[in-house]
């Protein structure tokens, strides 16, 4: 019979230092191909405008709403009071919400202004461009409230908010904000 060798001792090796790789943001990377996809959609409408206004001679210039302005603020502030809520403040994700729904508010009002002035969806490819643009923005608000809003629920019941929901929810809001930059200059240019 054959002698069994007992297996080799295990000697320990010292280990290298090995720097980790970042660990994945799947909240984050999903909210970076959102914004890509919204930012898509509106660069085709841009181009889609651009396109209808130099090829007619029937488009149609009209003064933009003064509340846009306004508005503008509206949610430039929102925008600040959320970073002071993920720093600070847990009573200001309340005043991003409420100051969201202002701005969804002020956008109805501008239309009410257009509509007031006799400018509706179908009255001339401006005020349709106008309308697609702010409806389409608003919708996207309207969307940003509500992760806003989850972030004051999950303060509120469970005390906290996980970093990396409150990192992508904050760079959805601040990209809407820029979104309505963009669009308040495009439309002061093209309307």
């Amino acid at each position: 019979m054959a002698a069994v060798m007992p297996p080799p001792p295990l000697t320990t090796r010292p280990t290298a230092t090995v720097t980790e790789a970042p660990r994945a943001q799947p909240g984050r990377t999903g909210m970076w191909i959102a914004i890509a996809t919204i930012s898509m959609s509106f660069a085709a409408l841009t181009s889609a405008m651009v396109v209808r206004q130099s090829g007619a001679p029937d488009w149609r210039h009209f003064h933009l709403p003064s509340i846009l302005y306004a508005n503008t603020a509206v949610l430039l502030i929102s925008s600040l009071t959320l970073e002071w809520a993920r720093r600070r403040s847990a009573a200001a994700l309340s005043v991003t919400l409420g100051l969201g729904l202002l701005f969804v508010a002020g956008q109805i009002t501008a239309w009410r202004e257009l509509s007031a002035q006799g400018l509706f969806l179908a009255t001339a490819a401006s005020s349709s461009f106008f309308y697609v643009f702010t409806a389409l923005h608003g919708l996207h608000v309207m969307g940003g409230l509500g992760a806003v809003g989850y972030l004051l629920q999950r303060r509120l019941v469970a005390g906290r908010v996980a970093p990396t929901t409150f990192a992508a929810t904050a760079l959805y809001w601040h990209f809407m904000a820029v979104l309505w930059l963009y669009l308040l200059v495009l439309l002061v240019a093209r309307v």
